[in-house]
Formats: structure tokens, C-alpha cells, sequence
């Protein structure tokens, strides 16, 4: 399967499983190793660096971004093999984050 091909699959289940949620494709020459996705759903955020297998071949920095920003929220590398794992577990991060409001500033 084409990566792009599996990127629109896992946009479309991503807006299924949590309605209203925001999917943003980030430029990979914007920052190098960044992951492709970011998903926006209600107070929470998370990365998707998409992969056409398993055992594609992962470019520079793409571990350290996706470490990186698993450690602010949520961040996985998602494929064929373990998309569902990935989007469950997703879908568990979402719903188990309590909400903390922050003040907005007048």
C-alpha cells in the first residue's frame, strides 16, 4: 500500500473515531523529522509519523520527534501492522487526560 494511500485511511478513521477533531499534514521540509500528522480534539493534541510498514525505513530525527513529543502528549509511528493498536491506544490517552483549564489572559 502506498503511504499516502494508508495516510488518508488513517485521517478518515481518526475524524470517525473522534468527531470534530482537527488532522493537520505538516510539510517535511518545514521541519526535518517531524511527525506527519497532528491531530487537534478538544483540549488535547497528538503526533502520527506515518509509515507504509512496519519495517519502513524511518529518516533522521523522526525517533527523536516522536519520543519528544510523547513526552508532551502522545506520539507514535502508525502503519498497516499496528494501526489499530496505535488508534486505541490513542483513543485510551484521549479520554483518560483529566482537563485542566488554563486562565486566558485579559
Amino acid at each position: 500500500m502506498k503511504e499516502s494511500k494508508f495516510q488518508k485511511e488513517v485521517i478518515d478513521e481518526i475524524k470517525q473515531r473522534f468527531p470534530g477533531a482537527i488532522v493537520l499534514k505538516n510539510d517535511p521540509n518545514y521541519i526535518c523529522g517531524i511527525p506527519d500528522l497532528i491531530v487537534l480534539w478538544k483540549d488535547r493534541w497528538a503526533s502520527l509519523e506515518v509509515k507504509r510498514s512496519k519495517s519502513a525505513h524511518h529518516q533522521p530525527l523522526q525517533d527523536y520527534y516522536v519520543n519528544l513529543m510523547d513526552g508532551m502528549s502522545f506520539s507514535r509511528f502508525i502503519s498497516p501492522e499496528n494501526k489499530e493498536d496505535v488508534l486505541n491506544a490513542l483513543e485510551r490517552s484521549f479520554k483518560s487526560r483529566r482537563r485542566t483549564r488554563i486562565p486566558r489572559s485579559k
